[in-house]
């Protein structure tokens, strides 16, 4: 048997339901945002690394 009768009561949770939701939603966010992140800094780090290559070959 469902501990909750309706859908708001599954929402609301016994009044806890802004804290849970919210943990979810901090938590799918920083789900989808980690990959974008890392995405980013490794296109900055193969730009730097072709920067220091090409600097390399222009001082010898």
């Amino acid at each position: 048997m469902s501990q909750w009768h309706s859908f708001s009561d599954f929402i609301t949770m016994d009044g806890y339901g802004l804290y849970i939701w919210g943990a979810y939603g901090v938590t799918l966010l920083c789900m989808l945002i980690e990959p974008l992140m890392a995405a980013h800094r490794r296109r900055q780090a193969w730009r730097h690394a072709q920067l220091a290559g090409h600097d390399e070959q222009e001082a010898s």
